[in-house]
């Protein structure tokens, strides 16, 4: 599918789910799952306090809550206007921009932060594309955060075949290859932080909408599948994982040249 119509496709696709998108991750125990799984590793030691922050691939700000909390400055960005719409009425102090992430808009260097909860595998084969603009938005030594369903594990095997054949899912959609990712990018980012996680409330908390569950069952289950994620992330490889959390730090133009020299020499 070519790119602008790949673009429309899934404007239209996030517009026709964002009720039941936005009730399944944004309820109260996603909320929870978010923080205690994946937000803390996604800005851990990444400085918020008055700075520019830029959610990209929003959605309706899955991760706007833990920014506000942090008294970052917030700009959420999607493609999809009824995402945009609920980002507004849900952030009214956060900034909302409605435009592709190929394309913000946005001026060069305007951001300290930028942060990707689950969208990148979204925009596949186009990652390269988005990281590319999220480098040109970052201040020098700004951070790219970012969660993804990642390649190279053995969940991975089921997601893919389940992408097939799932019609929540986009054409081309696959999750992100982090390892092919560093390589490309080792000259414009240095890579601060990689954990891997997920596993039971992965799928049956934050997931709920893939597997079909019914919302009202959430809150009955959640406690017992957070205290087995609990205990089983710390046993869990990159193998065994469904979702990588990078920190990726913007090189400064000193920087590049010196990684360039030594690869050079």
């Amino acid at each position: 599918m070519p790119s602008d119509e790949l673009e429309q496709s899934q404007r239209a696709h996030f517009d026709e789910i964002a009720a039941a998108y936005d009730a399944h991750y944004m309820d109260p125990t996603s909320e929870r799952y978010r923080e205690r799984f994946l937000n803390k590793f996604l800005t851990q030691g990444v400085p918020l306090e008055g700075r520019d922050v830029l959610e990209g691939l929003a959605g309706a700000g899955s991760v706007t809550a833990h920014l506000l909390r942090n008294r970052a400055r917030v700009t959420g960005l999607d493609i999809s206007p009824e995402q945009v719409l609920r980002f507004r009425q849900r952030w009214p102090t956060a900034r909302a921009v409605q435009a592709s992430i190929f394309d913000s808009g946005l001026p060069s260097e305007s951001f300290d932060v930028v942060v990707v909860i689950g969208g990148l595998h979204h925009v596949q084969p186009r990652v390269d594309e988005a990281i590319d603009e999220i480098w040109r938005l970052l201040r020098p030594r700004g951070f790219f955060c970012f969660a993804e369903p990642h390649a190279r594990s053995l969940p991975d095997l089921i997601r893919r075949r389940w992408y097939t054949i799932d019609r929540l899912f986009e054409p081309g959609e696959r999750s992100v290859d982090v390892d092919l990712l560093e390589e490309t990018y080792s000259d414009r980012f240095e890579f601060v932080a990689t954990h891997y996680g997920g596993n039971v409330a992965y799928m049956l908390v934050l997931n709920s909408m893939i597997l079909r569950i019914p919302l009202a069952w959430k809150r009955y289950y959640a406690p017992v599948a957070l205290g087995i994620e609990a205990a089983l992330t710390p046993l869990q490889t990159q193998r065994l994982s469904c979702f990588v959390v990078c920190q990726w730090e913007k090189k400064d133009r000193a920087t590049r040249m010196e990684s360039s020299d030594r690869t050079a020499g």
